[in-house]
């Protein structure tokens, strides 16, 4: 796993500078949301959190928005160890989880968290043109929401093609079964509607990549 994650971003990433020459920063527990939001709604402000590792002292680098797994019910924000000290900057995001929330609380968490890195990524050095986006799980649902969607961005005045590229690992392409237990609808049961990524495909989209193993260890 580890030496696919490094090898998928090594294809898209072009990097201009020495790694192992670097020094890394990393600052925890980023509100994403504005005060006047956090303050309004303590789970908002107790979940909705993310963590930057970047390289100090370095200009124009690349920046990838990692969402954690967990049938978007559990999980932590984490910076892959795959992806330390490799000249990138990685953003981990904590979203909202079902079922204290529903549907669609936790892409709108998801893309808030994006909508910050663009704004704010430049202000640590990074470039707003090398913004990736990825995940594991329930991460690789919510990163194929964002890249494929495009509403979902546009409330932060960003066009999903403006990503550099989207990259989800074992993410759902249909409805996720968290959603679909939230209707009363069978784990089995397939289903595609607007909170499907596979509703939204499209060719414009930007750079796209699919990452799944199958069921044999």
């Amino acid at each position: 796993m580890k030496k696919i994650l490094f090898s998928i971003f090594v294809l898209f990433l072009v990097v201009s500078i020495d790694a192992q020459t670097v020094e890394y920063k990393l600052q925890e527990n980023i509100h994403y949301y504005s005060e006047t939001i956090n303050n309004s709604d303590s789970y908002i402000k107790e979940r909705c959190v993310l963590d930057i590792y970047y390289p100090k002292e370095v200009r124009g680098y690349a920046t990838v928005v990692w969402f954690h797994g967990g049938g978007l019910a559990s999980g932590q924000k984490e910076i892959p160890e795959a992806l330390k000290e490799k000249g990138l900057c990685i953003v981990g995001v904590n979203y909202r989880l079902y079922p204290k929330i529903i549907a669609p609380k936790y892409i709108e968490d998801a893309a808030a968290a994006v909508g910050w890195v663009f704004n704010n990524i430049s202000n640590y050095g990074g470039d707003t043109s090398l913004i990736f986006i990825s995940g594991y799980s329930a991460g690789g649902y919510l990163t194929n929401m964002l890249g494929l969607d495009k509403i979902w961005l546009q409330k932060y005045q960003i066009d999903a093609n403006n990503l550099a590229g989207i990259i989800s690992f074992s993410g759902h392409a249909i409805t996720h079964f968290a959603i679909r237990e939230e209707r009363g609808i069978s784990g089995t049961q397939p289903v595609i509607d607007s909170l499907a990524p596979l509703f939204h495909v499209r060719p414009d989209a930007a750079p796209l990549i699919l990452i799944t193993g199958d069921r044999e260890l």
